[in-house]
């Protein structure tokens, strides 16, 4: 081996290449708000209307699930936008004065 190192192409040898032919889905996850004894339901029905653009039926229906079984899920997004929207949620709660808290969950 001439002073060759491991990886560089040898000259006179063709280089091969193989193309991936399978493309994958990019990974989803749920944004779950949870349910405490602070936040105003009101508050929940704003968010879930304002960042995750349910209608007012929609929105009363989350947030009852919401207040009856402990967390309910807002949305299902990739990673980035779900954490955005995780982010975004959270940081109007704080400047509301709500505990309200927000989580994600791999679907």
């Amino acid at each position: 081996m001439s002073g060759q190192r491991v990886g560089e192409p040898v000259y006179g040898e063709e280089l091969i290449t193989r193309e991936r032919t399978v493309t994958r889905r990019p990974r989803r996850y749920k944004v779950v708000l949870h349910n405490d004894d602070y936040t105003s339901m009101d508050f929940v029905v704003r968010v879930l209307k304002s960042y995750f653009h349910k209608s007012d039926t929609e929105a009363n229906r989350v947030m009852l699930e919401i207040h009856h079984k402990g967390a309910g899920i807002a949305g299902i997004y990739t990673y980035d936008v779900a954490e955005t929207k995780m982010a975004l949620v959270t940081t109007e709660a704080r400047e509301e004065g709500m505990p309200l808290m927000v989580s994600l969950e791999a679907e």
